[in-house]
């Protein structure tokens, strides 16, 4: 019999208790003992796959757990994409997706974390608009050339960043397949700030100054740039979406270099941008790393979920950020490198009982994992998480 026809005879049983006779009585009693004993619906389950844990969590929905992945998770830490480096360069890996989707699945085989990342970089926007990079063998990235005149940011073109960079949605659409329903699918972009910082430099760098620099003397030049990134951001994000990934993260890494007065005019708008154009479609991770004193711009940013770097208590954080937020985080990825796993599994411990009881927890470091983590390290963290309830 129909579930809204059960409850509503439930419903009217004590009415009629008194006044009914006594084989409908009967009836109704059977009817009540039926839906008691009955399992409830398939879909008040919180989780059933590691993909549903995420897509709830990033939609602040309860989970048995919080669901786990970690920022760099798929490279350089593995023994198994060094492997793989024996052969091909970083771009290469990049380039090939085949090659792509194949070092995006190897943490998730070798750890069983619930979301993938799209292994890619940051600066294949830059490559698109025209200023192609690569990274030197000792460490850090090197341009071809740097952006540095208002004539060098006018000679980036937008128009075919989305066909230049068929080569991530190719790897997207292989990780769909591979990854089925069982496993979330992240993709990622820089924010146009922290891309800007790297186009300006040339390389990697101490200190990025020229962006700030240009920020400062000459807005109109910057924002010049600042509008092509957010153009360009937002196009690559839409292409993202259309191969079927569960949700987005925007790295604003160099947000923390902006003085806090600075922060929304120079980095947050254009990132706000970026996420109304979006207009809802997936999930949308907002990861600013050292952004300390801006948590009203960011909480503003229109992000489903907001990233908590390392140097923050997430338990403080969790006091600012409103419960219809999600939040991410934020074990330290020195722990991951120099501890033992049995600190890892007590810091670990620490972050989720600071935010049991709140709706959208993702677990996650504070920042990338680094070259020297131990595989024992992330071992202890990722059994920590999926024994905790």
């Amino acid at each position: 019999m129909a579930a809204g026809f059960t409850q509503k005879m439930t419903c009217q049983s004590q009415k009629m208790q008194s006044d009914c006779p006594i084989g409908l009585r009967y009836a109704i009693g059977m009817l009540n003992l039926m839906n008691n004993l009955a399992p409830a619906p398939a879909n008040t389950s919180p989780a059933t796959t590691a993909r549903e844990r995420f897509n709830r969590a990033a939609r602040c929905l309860p989970v048995d757990r919080p669901p786990l992945w970690l920022m760099r998770q798929a490279g350089r830490a593995l023994p198994e994409y060094r492997k793989l480096k024996e052969t091909y360069t970083f771009v290469q890996l990049v380039q090939n997706p085949e090659l792509a989707a194949e070092v995006t699945l190897q943490p998730v085989r070798r750890f069983g974390f619930d979301a993938a990342i799209l292994f890619s970089d940051i600066l294949v926007i830059p490559e698109a608009l025209g200023q192609t990079y690569h990274f030197k063998e000792t460490g850090g990235v090197v341009m071809d050339f740097a952006v540095t005149s208002k004539a060098e940011i006018e000679k980036l073109s937008v128009e075919r960043v989305v066909e230049r960079l068929s080569y991530v949605d190719k790897a997207l659409r292989i990780l769909r397949q591979e990854l089925g329903g069982q496993t979330a699918l992240l993709g990622f972009t820089g924010s146009p700030w922290t891309l800007a910082t790297f186009m300006m430099e040339g390389a990697s760098v101490p200190k990025y100054s020229r962006a700030l620099q240009l920020f400062r003397e000459d807005k109109k030049t910057y924002y010049a740039l600042a509008e092509k990134l957010t153009a360009a951001v937002t196009a690559y994000l839409q292409m993202q979406i259309a191969t079927g990934i569960d949700a987005l993260q925007i790295f604003d890494s160099h947000g923390g270099h902006l003085a806090a007065p600075e922060f929304q005019e120079a980095s947050g708008r254009w990132t706000d941008q970026i996420i109304a154009q979006l207009g809802g479609q997936v999930p949308v991770i907002n990861f600013s790393l050292g952004t300390h004193g801006n948590w009203p711009n960011l909480v503003a940013s229109g992000a489903n979920v907001l990233g908590i770097d390392w140097q923050t208590s997430i338990a403080e954080a969790r006091k600012i950020i409103p419960s219809h937020i999600a939040m991410q985080g934020n074990l330290s990825p020195v722990h991951i490198a120099e501890s033992t796993p049995a600190v890892v599994a007590a810091e670990t411990k620490k972050i989720l009982e600071a935010m049991r009881g709140r709706p959208g927890h993702i677990f996650n470091l504070g920042h990338g994992l680094t070259p020297a983590a131990k595989l024992e390290n992330i071992a202890a963290l990722v059994e920590t998480v999926k024994a905790f309830k």
